[in-house]
């Protein structure tokens, strides 16, 4: 193996209960004076999001919310963002939210000086080029759930409507200038959502980790973020109130966004068009693909994930690391095959096609064939692993 790459790691943090207290200095640490709040339907009337706008009117700084962001964001919603951010003339975006949110928001910051199509920026060869730097706007991202990691990446996820396709939209710059993780924020989460947006940390960490390359810093945070999911999402679901629990989960999410710069795989390039054509959650659908898809890799992944499982205090062997994915998904309430997201075979062939040329794909430590992922999408409904 060559010892040659390229790695690039997160921007400025501010982890702790209580620190929404800081969102205005946040800002203005960003150069902000009139950000947009984008933030969705689901949480906006909520008194989490109150606090937030209570901390920016004390501090003098103007906002407007933007609520218009559905699960699996599109490229409407992102549509109708822009036009809110330039018809009040802000100066930046506070990303609030789950991943659906921060992503639309870091989208929007991004788009706000680009004259050219949003689909032009696609996280394609050198696409990302293509953009104006000057044009993007600075973020200020407050996660409220413990899973996508999205405040401490450089890319936004929306679907194209119109093809029903999840598109990556990437620049260097659209890394958030300030993080808030606080928490508390995150207490009042459903255990269902809680198990979900776990399961995607638990996801972007495995495949990070599993993905070929030469990226030991990336290894170290997949393989430390696999253990905290391990020893604290079982807790978090269990009692929403467990503070220490909820925090650990925060920083599993967060390492999970920033390992998965070595690459993911075949559980997202699967639960990718899954959940455009479905509609059904992302870190759920990445947690039903999860074995199947180890299983799939095991030829290659064996000895490492062996390695991986003593860590974690288990057998060091591959067989010890499966179960306990199985076991864990159990226990958080993860359905064993994608019925239990009410998913069908009728559209087997095109997730298929969709799949493998799924961005993520190419990360897969074996070639991710189109039989390879009809193989696997099919074991998902049967339930038959291995």
């Amino acid at each position: 193996m060559i010892l040659s790459a390229n790695w690039n790691y997160p921007t400025s943090v501010r982890f702790g209960a209580g620190r929404i207290a800081e969102l205005a200095k946040a800002c203005r640490t960003a150069g902000m004076a009139k950000p947009l709040f984008v933030t969705d339907p689901g949480i906006s009337g909520l008194p989490i999001v109150k606090t937030a706008l209570d901390v920016l009117a004390g501090a003098g700084i103007a906002t407007a919310v933007f609520d218009r962001v559905q699960p699996n964001p599109v490229d409407a919603n992102v549509e109708d963002g822009l036009a809110v951010y330039r018809a009040g003339g802000h100066d930046g975006v506070i990303a609030f939210g789950g991943g659906s949110a921060l992503d639309a928001g870091k989208v929007i910051a991004f788009m706000a000086g680009q004259t050219r199509p949003m689909w032009d920026f696609e996280d394609i060869g050198d696409w990302w080029t293509r953009a104006d730097p000057a044009g993007i706007a600075p973020v200020v991202a407050v996660p409220t759930t413990a899973g996508t990691g999205s405040e401490v990446g450089r890319a936004g996820v929306i679907t194209n409507a119109a093809t029903h396709t999840k598109k990556v939209i990437f620049h260097p710059k659209m890394m958030p200038v300030v993080v808030i993780c606080d928490p508390e924020l995150t207490v009042g989460l459903p255990a269902g959502v809680t198990a979900g947006t776990g399961m995607d940390a638990l996801a972007h960490c495995l495949e990070a980790y599993c993905a070929p390359g030469f990226h030991p810093m990336a290894d170290g945070i997949a393989a430390e973020g696999i253990r905290l999911v391990k020893d604290y999402l079982p807790r978090a679901v269990a009692n929403g109130g467990d503070i220490e629990a909820r925090a650990q989960m925060m920083a599993a999410a967060a390492m999970g966004a920033t390992a998965f710069q070595k690459g993911l795989g075949a559980i997202h390039a699967l639960s990718h068009p899954v959940g455009a054509l479905y509609g059904t959650h992302h870190g759920m659908t990445n947690a039903v693909f999860m074995p199947y898809v180890l299983a799939f890799n095991r030829p290659v992944v064996a000895e490492r994930l062996g390695r991986l499982a003593g860590y974690l205090g288990l057998v060091p062997t591959f067989d010890a690391f499966a179960q306990w994915i199985l076991d864990l998904r159990a226990a958080v309430g993860v359905p064993h095959t994608l019925a239990g997201l009410k998913v069908d075979g009728a559209r087997a062939d095109l997730i298929a096609d969709m799949a493998v040329v799924d961005p993520t794909a190419g990360g897969n430590p074996v070639e991710l064939t189109r039989d390879a992922a009809l193989k696997i999408f099919e074991a998902a409904l049967s339930g038959k692993i291995g």
